[in-house]
C-alpha cells in the first residue's frame, strides 16, 4: 500500500471481510489507526469501541488485560458497561473462560464523592443481574489490591477477584 493511512484502511477492510480476525496497530499513530476503524464501513458496531492492552508480566502468574487507557477519555457509566464487556469478550477470545475483572479506583470503598467508586459498585450490581456477563467482577479496588493477594488480605478484602485479577478497567477518581 502507498502509506500508513492506506495500510490502516486496508487492514480494516480485511477485518470487515473476515480475512483477518484481529488488528494490530504496530508503529502507526493511534489517531491514524483509529480513524480507519471508526470510519463509515469500518468496524464500529452498536457497542462502544474501547482499547485493550495485553501484558504478559514475567513474574506475574497470569496475563493482564488493561482497558481503557487510550480511547475513552472520560467514559460515562453506559460507556463503562461496553468497555467492561469488550474486555471480557476479548479475554474469552484469548482463551480465558471466566476472567476476573477488577474495576479500579483510588480506594476500595464506595463514596459518592468519587464517581469511579459509585460506577464500580453499579457495574458490579449490573453483573449480578446479568447485564454484564462472562466474568467475575469486583470493585472498586485499588490497583495493589487487584493484582496482589498479599495486599488484598492486608486490607481485609475477601473477594474472588482481589489479588487474582486478569483484567482491569482503569477508571480513576476524575472519570
Amino acid at each position: 500500500v502507498a502509506n500508513s493511512h492506506a495500510a490502516a484502511r486496508r487492514a480494516v477492510a480485511m477485518a470487515v471481510e473476515g480475512e483477518v480476525e484481529i488488528l494490530v496497530q504496530g508503529s502507526q499513530r493511534t489517531e491514524e489507526f483509529l480513524r480507519a476503524v471508526i470510519a463509515p464501513g469500518g468496524l464500529r458496531r452498536a457497542r462502544r469501541i474501547s482499547h485493550i492492552q495485553y501484558i504478559d508480566v514475567q513474574n506475574y502468574p497470569r496475563p493482564l488485560f488493561i482497558t481503557d487507557t487510550l480511547v475513552n477519555i472520560e467514559p460515562t457509566l453506559e460507556d463503562k458497561v461496553d468497555i467492561v464487556q469488550n474486555a471480557i469478550d476479548f479475554a474469552h477470545v484469548m482463551g480465558v473462560p471466566e476472567p476476573k475483572v477488577a474495576l479500579l479506583a483510588a480506594i476500595e470503598t464506595v463514596t459518592p464523592k468519587m464517581r469511579a467508586t459509585t460506577d464500580a459498585a453499579l457495574l458490579c450490581k449490573m453483573a449480578d443481574r446479568g447485564q454484564i456477563t462472562g466474568a467475575l467482577i469486583d470493585g472498586p479496588l485499588a490497583l495493589d489490591n487487584a493484582v496482589s493477594i498479599v495486599s488484598a488480605r492486608a486490607h481485609g478484602l475477601s473477594s474472588p477477584v482481589a489479588g487474582q485479577v486478569m483484567s482491569y478497567s482503569a477508571y480513576w477518581e476524575n472519570s
